[in-house]
């Protein structure tokens, strides 16, 4: 059983991605023992990452004398993708000789692996690191904040008058200075008409568009009298960064000199063109996945598979149900490919595992939403491994029958999400992974189901196992269009995400993770920003670690 659990694990893989958010890890390290009774050990850790089955370097920290207790310096920096498992593998050695680019004299003192998504989540958990401890005081971050925006207040007094029969009509224009030496704009304000002292309109923009999250990039600021005729007067300009905007965060202003440089050249008492002020400069954060995931956010991972007629007699080869002694089926590669990421953002790591479509015991009734343990009272299930074994366990007990109605167990799911939203607060996000070999029969329920479901901290993943025709289910799907219930009613966000399994029949499950679950952050973070609820922790996170016994 744990055989048929591994060979579907072992085979997930890690793709590149656009990047979500980057962490940063910090390490100290308990109790190292000493090796040499004579002397302390020289402690260094070193980061390894799974790629494509081998154990890659990513960087290591600096060695730290005679220390049995040390606090690294070092900060490893790493892109987080939510949709991968990433393999982490910190190694200690006690490091002999003064240079540490080799490791042939150094000592191997142990190691510990996890995964960075285990790191991120606030759950903390224990290992054994050989017979040492390494404990980590982990801070993860977004490093640059691209995503948030940063509201700007403009004004300016004493610009140069250059109209002849009126005062300038002064505009606004900031420019970003690439990194090949290019000027892109990145916000135009509007004109102030007849005004040498104009107050601009309050505006937003992206910290990326700014400055591309680089606080000290250079910004080129011109300001301009408009014409009619488009050929705009200039009346000079100024640099800044958004490290000297920051200072009017707090109420300040910020001050610029408008300057141009052909009159500072002719005129022998040239000040300046007149004064561009900053009155107000405000960052509003938009959260991200991350964010919440380290306010404690919980992922719960509900699993629904279909136990239809059309699946075929489990005990035949050809079944979709068959289990072979040494290869998954599709509901198991699937089951396990998703289960795999979803495992590290619930702490207790009990899954819910429903099946729909069956006649079950005692009284043979069809059913659509009973447990698969057939515990009504508790459902859950050890692991992703406990989800297999109930799975393969219930197989020979149940008789698959039909038809295939998925609204009940989104209803049900939906059910248990609503209550999370008495609590208006970030603590759980429901994700439900239905496994079904055909066409829905009750379409119209189910578009109801989503579109109340829309509402709630939730989203739904389909995957279609096998051959059937499964053009219909692309509706569910918000890709192509808005789904709207029977009456009309559209979803208030896209919650659904459907593949069919056999698109990724010949890729890792890895892919198939990646496809289904890329979507799972944005939605989270939609829902959440649309209640206008906040992560529970402020934007510098620190959570500590500790890998030992």
């Amino acid at each position: 059983m744990s055989d048929i659990y591994e060979s579907a694990a072992n085979s997930l893989g890690l793709f590149s991605s656009p990047c979500l958010t980057k962490v940063e890890l910090m390490l100290t390290c308990k109790g190292i023992s000493d090796r040499d009774a004579l002397s302390k050990p020289d402690p260094c850790v070193i980061l390894k990452m799974q790629s494509h089955g081998q154990w890659m370097e990513v960087d290591r920290t600096e060695v730290i004398r005679s220390c049995v207790n040390p606090t690294y310096s070092k900060v490893f920096t790493l892109d987080f993708y939510f949709e991968e498992v990433q393999r982490l593998r910190f190694e200690l050695y006690d490091i002999n000789n003064s240079s540490h680019n080799g490791l042939k004299e150094a000592d191997f003192l142990g190691s510990v692996e996890c995964t960075l998504g285990q790191v991120s989540h606030l759950d903390v958990s224990r290992h054994r690191c050989s017979d040492r401890f390494l404990s980590s005081k982990i801070t993860a971050e977004e490093l640059t904040g691209n995503d948030d925006y940063i509201e700007l207040s403009f004004s300016a007094r004493k610009l140069d008058d250059k109209d002849f029969f009126s005062k300038s009509d002064p505009f606004l224009e900031i420019y970003r200075l690439n990194d090949d030496a290019t000027l892109q704009l990145v916000y135009r304000t509007e004109t102030v008409m007849n005004n040498l002292n104009p107050v601009w309109k309050t505006f937003k923009v992206s910290l990326n568009s700014l400055c591309s999250g680089d606080h000290e990039r250079k910004l080129q600021c011109t300001v301009w009298d408009w014409d009619s005729n488009g050929k705009h007067d200039y009346i000079g300009e100024f640099e800044a960064t958004f490290k000297e905007m920051r200072g009017a965060i707090d109420g300040r202003q910020v001050q610029w000199p408008c300057m141009n440089p052909k009159y500072k050249v002719k005129k022998k008492n040239y000040k300046n063109s007149g004064i561009v002020i900053l009155n107000q400069c405000k960052v509003i954060k938009m959260h991200s996945f991350l964010d919440y995931i380290m306010g404690g956010c919980q992922i719960q991972f509900t699993v629904a598979i279909d136990f239809t007629a059309s699946n075929g007699d489990p005990r035949n080869s050809c079944s979709l149900h068959y289990i072979h002694p040494y290869q998954p089926n599709e509901y198991l590669k699937a089951l396990v490919a998703v289960g795999e990421i979803c495992q590290d953002y619930d702490s207790d790591k009990m899954f819910p595992a429903f099946g729909f479509g069956a006649q079950i015991p005692p009284d043979y009734k069809v059913s659509h939403d009973f447990a698969v343990n057939f515990n009504e009272d508790n459902p859950e299930c050890a692991g992703i491994q406990g989800v297999v074994e109930a799975y393969q366990a219930c197989l020979p007990k149940l008789q698959l029958y039909g038809p295939t109605n998925i609204a009940p167990i989104i209803q049900k799911v939906a059910n248990s999400a609503s209550q999370e939203v008495h609590t208006k607060e970030a603590m759980q996000y429901f994700i439900l992974l239905i496994l079904t070999d055909g066409v829905i029969t009750d379409m119209a329920d189910t578009r109801e189901a989503i579109v109340q479901a829309s509402h709630l901290p939730m989203s739904v993943i389909i995957v279609g196992i096998g051959n059937a025709d499964f053009s219909d289910m692309q509706m569910l799907d918000g890709d192509d269009g808005i789904l709207r219930s029977p009456k009309g009613e559209p979803v208030l966000r896209d919650i659904v995400q459907f593949v069919p399994f056999r698109n990724f029949k010949h890729a890792s499950p890895a892919a198939l993770a990646k496809s289904v679950l890329a979507e799972v952050p944005n939605q989270v973070v939609d829902y959440y920003n649309s209640k206008g609820i906040k992560p529970k922790v402020p934007s510098e996170y620190q959570s500590s670690r500790q890998f030992g016994p």
